[in-house]
C-alpha cells in the first residue's frame, strides 16, 4: 500500500520519538523534553511551529501549507505521563501516531491542496491545552480534527462524558471538642451533610451521570472541632447541558450544608473540566473504512466511553475523531504499567503504523471528497441543533 510505505519511510524517527518520550515520562505542563522532540522531527520536515502556544511553553502548533487552496486537517497530539507509572496512557505512542500522520499527510497535500496542522496538547489529564484551543478563535479555519488513542482494543469514536471539578471549602471555628463544644462551628459536620445531600441528590439524576469525591482535610485533630475542611469533587454526565445542572444542585447541596452548620462555605474549580465528546457518525463511518483496510482485527462501534476526554471539548467546535486502537491483551486497562509497557513492543509500533496509514487515509478523504465531508458536516450542525453540543460561545463558563 502507498501510503504505509511512506509511514515507513519515517518509521525509524517515529520509533525513536516512541522510545524517547517513554524514557522521559513528563506531567502535564511539565512536558518540555516531549515537546521538543515533536517539535524538531515536524521542523525536519518543514512545518512552521507556534512555540510556545496558546500561553504554554509546552504546547504547540505546527502548519504545513500546500499554498493550494483546499481544506484544514488537524492532528491531535499528547505526550503527558501520569505520577508514579509514566506512560500508563499511552501518550508516548499517541503522540507519535498524531505527529507522524501529520507528517505523512503533508508529503500528499502538494498536489492535492490544503493544510496540515499538529497540536502539540500538553496537559490532558488534568485538564490541558484542547480546552484553551476549544475556547478560542483557533479552530475557526480548521475544518476537522482527529486523533487515536491507544488501547486493549480497536474502536471508532464513541461519545464520551463531560466532565466538571468543585472544590468545597468550609469555615467554621474551633473549640474544644469535649470541654466547650457548644462555641466551636463544626467544619467537618459540613462536609458531613455535603456528602449525604449529594448521596441523596445521585437518585435523581440521569443514567449514566457519575459524581465522585473525597474528602482531602477533614481536621486535624479528634479533641478539636475542626474550624476548616476541603473536599474535592469530580462531576460527569454524557451531555454538557445535563451537567450544567448536576453543577448547580451540587452547589446548592453545599451551601445547604453551610446553613445547617453555621459554616461559610466557597467553592472553586480546582481543575479544568472537558466537555462530552459527541461523536459524528458520518465521520466515524470513514474511519471505519480506513482502518478495516489496513487492521485485520475486530474494529468495535462503542456507544459510550464512561471517562472523559479534552477531545470532547474540539468535538463541540469542530467534527472530531477519537477512536482507540489495540496495542494490548484485552485483559489490560488503561492507566495501569501493563499499559505503558505494551507501548514498547513490537506489536504496537506495527499497530501505530497501520492506524497512521489510516487517518492519513481520512485526511485525504477529507481534502478530497466534497460528498463526505458535506456529510460529516451536516450532522456536526445537526447536532449543535438538537443540543448535542453546546457551543462555548453559548455556554456560562464554569
Amino acid at each position: 500500500m502507498e501510503i504505509l510505505k511512506k509511514v515507513e519511510e519515517i518509521s525509524e524517527e517515529l520509533d525513536e520519538l516512541r522510545k524517547f518520550i517513554y524514557e522521559n515520562p513528563e506531567l502535564g505542563f511539565e512536558e518540555y523534553k516531549s515537546s521538543k522532540a515533536h517539535i524538531d522531527l515536524l521542523k525536519k520536515h518543514g512545518f512552521e511551529i507556534e512555540f510556545p502556544y496558546m500561553g504554554c511553553e509546552t504546547s504547540f502548533k505546527a502548519v504545513y501549507d500546500s499554498k493550494k487552496k483546499g481544506r484544514t486537517v488537524s492532528y491531535l497530539s499528547e505526550y503527558d505521563a501520569l505520577p508514579g507509572i509514566g506512560h500508563g496512557c499511552g501518550h508516548n505512542i499517541l503522540g507519535a501516531t498524531a505527529t507522524g500522520a501529520g507528517i505523512v499527510l503533508s508529503k500528499l497535500i502538494g498536489e492535492i491542496g490544503g493544510r496540515v496542522i499538529v497540536f502539540g496538547t500538553a496537559a490532558e489529564e488534568v485538564g490541558g491545552t484542547k480546552i484553551e484551543i476549544a475556547n478560542s478563535d483557533e479552530l475557526k479555519d480548521v475544518d476537522v480534527a482527529i486523533e487515536m488513542h491507544p488501547a486493549s482494543y480497536n474502536s471508532l469514536t464513541p461519545n464520551s462524558l463531560a466532565l466538571s471539578t468543585r472544590r468545597f471549602e468550609f469555615f467554621g471555628k474551633t473549640s474544644h471538642a469535649s470541654d466547650a463544644p457548644e462555641k466551636g462551628i463544626n467544619a467537618l459536620d459540613a462536609q458531613i451533610v455535603l456528602f449525604s445531600a449529594i448521596n441523596a441528590l445521585r437518585q435523581e439524576t440521569k443514567d449514566g451521570t457519575r459524581i465522585h469525591g473525597i474528602i482531602k482535610d477533614g481536621g486535624k485533630a479528634a479533641n478539636i472541632i475542626p474550624d476548616y475542611t476541603d473536599s474535592r469533587f469530580y462531576a460527569r454526565s454524557p451531555e454538557k447541558k445535563d451537567l450544567l445542572e448536576i453543577l448547580e444542585k451540587l452547589e446548592n447541596c453545599a451551601k445547604g450544608a453551610a446553613l445547617a452548620t453555621g459554616c461559610e462555605v466557597k467553592i472553586s474549580e480546582y481543575e479544568k473540566g472537558n466537555d462530552n465528546t459527541v461523536r459524528n457518525n458520518a465521520f466515524n463511518a470513514v474511519l471505519k473504512e480506513k482502518l478495516e483496510k489496513y487492521l485485520d482485527e475486530e474494529i468495535k462501534d462503542i456507544e459510550l466511553n464512561k471517562g472523559s476526554t479534552d477531545a470532547g471539548n474540539f468535538s463541540h467546535e469542530v467534527p472530531t475523531i477519537h477512536g482507540y486502537f489495540k496495542i494490548a491483551d484485552e485483559s489490560v486497562n488503561g492507566h495501569t504499567v501493563e499499559l505503558r509497557d505494551a507501548t514498547m513492543t513490537d506489536y504496537a509500533f506495527s499497530q501505530m503504523k497501520k492506524v497512521i496509514a489510516a487517518i492519513v487515509e481520512v485526511g485525504i478523504t477529507i481534502l478530497t471528497d466534497d460528498e463526505a465531508f458535506e456529510k460529516i458536516m451536516e450532522e456536526f450542525k445537526e447536532n449543535v441543533k438538537s443540543g448535542k453540543i453546546i457551543p462555548h460561545s453559548k455556554l456560562n463558563k464554569d
